[in-house]
């Protein structure tokens, strides 16, 4: 079986957990997730399943869509509700609507973040939860991302209260932490702040209402009808350009061959393309880093 499985992630499950659970479900051992969901977070999980591992990255690179809330008053390890109180500072002040969207305004964009302790970037070969569940504080590599939409759900005029919390919507690109981005809301207000609730709503190009249960696997499996709920593995893929090729250009893609750029209907600035024959993705290409007249192989999906 080869395709996309998009999963709705329950709470209290490591990514890999899901995984794991899958493989025994489905008696398979080429399966793989697309993007790290911490435990207390549900939402839209891609699996790949047999070839469609080969396009996981792709699938995790793409931009992701959260319902998030943050909480103003109180700081944790985590960053979110599950670690230790570090800072409480009660809100003694009343924030207006447009002080709020001002604050959702500020964050849009392109944003430095620096990764939280409790996260799996790696420094020194090691992840941070690593370093941080033996006490250390290490230095963390900043980087850029990018806030595309940041939306206010919550109709109050007024904000205030000794903790308080509003709920927003996030569209984002990856490697964004929304645990940050509410510590981040915090301190433009003034306050010590953490994530409270989080749900991914999408990612790349499926959504919740694509998405299915592990209950509703279950029911699948029972009735030998998976199929019908895994997607094309070129669902992952979608949001890459794609050039339709001949038969015998089809069979040198396969074999992985070098190719003359201008020879191709090679999309104008595009640094990767795929591949189609006959309306299956055969392998995804990119411009050759030495020899830009050139195109080569970087996955070969279908021989």
């Amino acid at each position: 079986m080869d395709g996309i499985l998009p999963l709705w992630k329950p709470a209290g499950m490591t990514s890999h957990d899901c995984v794991f659970k899958i493989r025994k479900m489905l008696k398979m051992k080429k399966v793989g997730h697309t993007g790290t969901l911490d435990p207390d977070v549900t939402g839209v999980l891609p699996i790949c399943l047999g070839r469609a591992t080969k396009v996981a990255e792709y699938v995790t690179n793409t931009g992701k869509e959260y319902i998030g809330e943050v909480t103003v008053g109180c700081s944790t390890t985590t960053e979110d509700s599950s670690g230790e109180i570090v800072e409480e500072k009660k809100v003694q002040k009343t924030f207006t609507r447009n002080e709020i969207l001002a604050v959702l305004a500020q964050l849009t964009g392109e944003i430095k973040q620096t990764p939280p302790m409790y996260s799996a970037v790696k420094v020194n070969g090691k992840r941070l939860y690593e370093y941080a569940r033996q006490g250390l504080e290490i230095k963390r590599p900043s980087r850029n991302v990018t806030i595309y939409e940041l939306e206010l759900l919550d109709d109050r005029e007024n904000f205030d209260g000794p903790l308080l919390s509003f709920r927003f919507r996030a569209r984002c690109s990856k490697g964004t932490y929304i645990r940050t981005l509410a510590v981040m809301m915090g301190e433009i207000l003034g306050y010590p702040a953490h994530m409270s609730f989080l749900c991914r709503t999408a990612s790349g190009s499926l959504t919740q209402s694509q998405c299915i249960t592990f209950e509703e696997l279950e029911k699948h499996v029972l009735n030998h009808t998976v199929e019908n709920i895994v997607l094309p593995l070129e669902t992952g893929i979608s949001h890459l350009p794609t050039i339709e090729i001949n038969d015998t250009l089809a069979v040198r893609v396969k074999n992985g061959a070098v190719l003359v750029k201008e020879d191709l209907p090679w999309p104008e600035n595009a640094q990767e393309a795929v591949f189609f024959h006959s309306q299956k993705a055969l392998a995804i290409y990119k411009v050759h880093p030495e020899k830009p007249y050139l195109v080569k192989p970087n996955k070969i999906l279908l021989v």
